[in-house]
């Protein structure tokens, strides 16, 4: 730990290098997913309907870790491509389920053979429990 006399260098942070991987995740993540349409963003929102059908867009914005609002386009956009479908919770009339049509589920088996790659790269670079590290870290700070 760090001495309270030791000068902070913002650029060699955890947090910095925690955002400089992820922005660097997301931009090849985003050219390869292009191809199919889609965004990294698009491509979250896939997996989780795949995990969880009829997720309502609540659950899907949280998950994404995007707004509601945002949540709602990015459904839209998703639903005119015919990759998801929605229809009214049969309790909550104002709550959407959302699940992936056949089309959808054929994109998101293309798309996780794209990201698989990036995924690999970015295992191989780091150390073999960087994963479970990262998110004990984001509990700790949750």
């Amino acid at each position: 730990m760090p001495s309270p006399d030791t000068v902070f260098d913002a650029h060699q942070s955890l947090g910095y290098a925690i955002k400089r991987a992820q922005q660097a995740l997301r931009l090849r993540m985003d050219r390869q997913l292009k191809e199919l349409g889609l965004t990294a963003p698009q491509y979250n929102v896939l997996c989780s309907l795949d995990a969880e059908p009829g997720a309502s867009n609540a659950r899907l914005a949280r998950r994404a870790f995007v707004t509601p609002q945002t949540m709602q386009s990015m459904l839209v956009k998703l639903e005119r491509a015919g990759l998801i479908e929605r229809s009214p919770d049969a309790e909550h009339g104002r709550i959407q389920r959302t699940q992936l049509t056949e089309a959808g589920q054929d994109t998101l088996t293309k798309a996780h053979r794209c990201v698989h790659e990036t995924e690999v790269i970015a295992r191989n670079a780091a150390s073999p429990d960087a994963a479970e590290m990262l998110l004990r870290v984001a509990e700790a700070l949750s």
